[in-house]
């Protein structure tokens, strides 16, 4: 009898992480000799703690078909540190209820943490469960992969974003905003602020300075920048990372709160900037901080980040189907011209508890631009368009709505 599977999202969620979705999902489907009913959770690693399942059996192939150009996480998902005892041991008792052999976490390295975590209890207990993690994150720092489904279209919207935002700056530098400041995502690593300057084509055009957290924030630097920016092209648009730090590797933005992996909440390094910019050179600024908008825009998602995102969903079936447990589906860059890269699976024990620094030979020396290295290793990841269907004039994105299949077991009490 073949043994049912599972499939979860967890952590923040990409333009392209439904993607994997239906990569995994519809690679199932075409192995029901080997893999009977294909489980989703809700809302991620929470859902199977409560036995909130949906059998992505009854979802039609041309709906499934549509996880491909939707944005979000279709089943849901959620950040939540596994503990080990009573919610590890509930976790199998949900998988031995419903028969499950194969998991298929979907997440970034938090998320890694909480595959392995099972994998190894899985191993400890002597059960046999396949559990394999779908790469994604818009912050590209899993390591031993060239680069992590959902970072190449938040590459490709942010330097879309800061070139178009360049010339509204342009425009108006005369008479009113000298500055405008777009603020990233990227805690511990500037490799989406990096990406930005793929916008710039020569000295002066926009971003015209990047802040990467791998470069210590030095005031008088920074101002002195600006200043020259500003004298030369007339105003300055700037890129950077929520995760820029002082030579003392503090947080410019840093909270007083942590999230449930016990990283430090940040609290907005752009108007930190611009009051920086408006107290010291007077100049008129205007920020935004792209947030939410950078990870869900999927109307500008690269259609290379797409065609990944659904091969390592592919990958990660055909891995556990042929008796490759704890792995990861790694992106091999083969050659940068044309792109070319293959999948190979990786050792998930070596992507759980490690990150991957942005190279500092991507920047410039002065660390404010984007290197011919940084633009040579970017720059096929946000080639190709992969526009959604439109409807009226707006993407016609669906409300996701599933049945959950009747639960076998009693409620949970985390307490």
């Amino acid at each position: 009898m073949p043994k049912n599977a599972l499939y979860a999202q967890s952590g923040g969620v990409t333009p392209v992480i439904n993607a994997s979705a239906f990569g995994v999902i519809s690679a199932a489907r075409r192995h029901p000799e080997q893999i009977g009913t294909m489980f989703a959770a809700e809302n991620g690693v929470l859902g199977v703690l409560d036995e909130r399942l949906i059998d992505t059996g009854r979802i039609p192939d041309a709906q499934l078909a549509l996880l491909k150009a939707t944005p979000g996480g279709a089943f849901g998902s959620c950040r939540h540190k596994l503990r080990h005892g009573t919610e590890l041991k509930r976790l199998f008792e949900v998988f031995a209820a419903h028969d499950i052999g194969y998991l298929f976490y979907n997440g970034g390295g938090d998320s890694a943490d909480t595959c392995l975590k099972i994998a190894e209890y899985a191993q400890y207990q002597g059960i046999d469960l396949t559990a394999i993690l779908v790469p994604k994150t818009i912050d590209n720092d899993l390591p031993l992969t060239d680069c992590s489904p959902g970072f190449g279209s938040v590459a490709k919207y942010v330097a879309t974003s800061i070139r178009e935002a360049g010339l509204d700056l342009a425009s108006m530098a005369a008479s009113s905003t000298k500055v405008f400041i777009l603020e990233v995502m990227g805690r511990e690593s500037g490799w989406i602020t990096a990406a930005a300057g793929l916008a710039t084509h020569d000295d002066a055009t926009a971003p015209h300075l990047i802040l990467a957290p791998e470069v210590p924030f030095e005031p008088g630097r920074f101002l002195r920048a600006v200043k020259d920016t500003i004298a030369r092209v007339g105003y300055c648009a700037i890129v950077a990372s929520e995760g820029l730090r002082d030579t003392h590797g503090v947080f410019l933005s840093e909270t007083a709160s942590t999230d449930p992996f016990g990283h430090t909440q940040l609290g907005g390094v752009a108007p930190i900037l611009a009051n920086l910019i408006k107290a010291e050179l007077g100049h008129k600024c205007h920020w935004a901080v792209a947030d939410y908008l950078q990870r869900s825009a999927r109307h500008l998602a690269s259609a290379t980040d797409l065609t990944q995102a659904v091969a390592v969903g592919e990958a990660a079936v055909a891995y556990a189907l042929s008796g490759v447990k704890s792995v990861m589906p790694a992106i091999i860059r083969e050659d940068n011209e044309p792109y070319r890269w293959r999948l190979e699976p990786v050792p998930l024990v070596e992507v759980a508890h490690h990150d991957k620094p942005l190279p500092l030979e991507y920047l410039t020396s002065d660390g404010f631009h984007l290197s011919p290295a940084g633009r040579e290793y970017f720059a096929p990841l946000i080639q190709g368009e992969a526009p959604p269907p439109y409807v009226d004039g707006l993407p016609a994105y669906p409300r996701w709505q599933f049945e959950l299949v009747e639960p076998k077991l009693t409620r949970f009490n985390a307490d």
